[in-house]
């Protein structure tokens, strides 16, 4: 049983509480996924199954989409909504709902499109020094973050999609909610980005709802919700297979003779290819499944497995 889920995770749950109701449907410990989201978070979960947990690095480093709101009238201490305002609204309800309408975001956009240094949130699982940024917040611990490169590719304000609901939690009259969509690279923190866009136009800002609609090649159309999952009589029938999973990586298909030997780990020799040194390829049998993912080497004219899956 190997191969992944995309699972549609619901508002109210961790990531890891989707993880173990795989684990336990499945009857199996080796369950991972390529990427967490927030309790209040809800959308797409790439969950990996058994021997899948090995493909995680060719994963979890893809982009992302995501649907958001942003809420413009106070910070607070977790850059989302489920923290505590951290800023009073200094200006009257009137006035800053005319300051938003008149925004030209386009404009504003602009400054965060490409690639950007951000600051981790202190609420998050980063790790410094060997320890998770969160367990030191929920001690009032603030500690100095360094800034790491993210790229955004795309940013615009659009309609509030009734898939993220308008919550009306932790609301404060005057406040103004903005529809966001944005594609970004791996690492992003959506709600830091929320905190950036309102202090570049002088408002405090938080996060007040978010979905994920993409990882890598896999979006809504390709989820289940947990609830569908669990009501399956044949759960594994819905995993993608791993090759599927990783097929946008270039494909390297062995004869039968050298797929004995690609498993032992010894390089195979390859004739017609369109690769560079050092590119990284899946390796498959004449029936199409992987057996490894693999290396390529422009010296040898030959691909090495690193990774053997079966």
């Amino acid at each position: 049983m190997h191969g992944i889920i995309v699972i549609d995770k619901p508002a109210g749950i961790t990531s890891h509480d989707v993880v173990a109701r795989v684990r336990r449907a499945l009857k199996t410990k080796r369950v991972g996924h390529t990427g967490t989201l927030d309790p209040f978070a809800t959308g797409v979960m790439v969950i990996l199954v058994g021997n899948a947990t090995r493909l995680a690095q060719f994963l979890d480093k893809d982009e992302k989409e995501y649907e958001a709101v942003v809420r413009f009238g106070f910070e607070t201490d977790t850059g989302d909504r489920t923290g505590n305002p951290t800023e009073d609204i200094e200006i009257p309800a009137a006035n800053l709902s005319e300051k938003l309408e008149k925004m030209k975001w386009d404009v504003v956009f602009e400054n965060f499109l490409g690639e950007i240094e951000q600051v981790p949130p202190m609420f998050s699982a980063k790790k410094v020094d060997g320890r998770k940024l969160y367990e030191l917040a929920r001690k009032g611990v603030d500690i100095e973050r360094k800034p790491v490169s993210i790229k955004i590719y795309n940013l615009q304000a659009v309609p509030i999609s009734p898939d993220l609901g308008q919550s009306v939690r932790g609301r404060r009259d005057g406040t103004w909610d903005m529809g966001l969509t944005v594609t970004c690279s791996a690492g992003t923190y959506i709600r830091t980005l929320a905190e950036d866009i309102g202090r570049a136009v002088g408002v405090g800002a938080h996060l007040a709802e978010l979905r994920r609609t993409r990882a890598g090649r896999f979006g809504t159309a390709d989820a289940i919700t947990l609830d569908e999952f669990q009501s399956l009589d044949d759960q594994p029938s819905v995993l993608t297979s791993m090759n599927e999973a990783i097929s946008h990586l270039p494909e390297i298909m062995l004869n039968d003779d050298r797929v004995a030997k690609t498993r032992s780990g010894l390089s195979s020799r390859i004739s017609e290819h369109n690769l560079s040194s050092g590119d990284t390829v899946r390796i498959v049998d004449l029936k199409g499944e992987l057996i490894a993912v693999g290396r390529f080497d422009a010296e040898e004219n030959s691909v090495q497995p690193k990774i053997v899956l079966g």
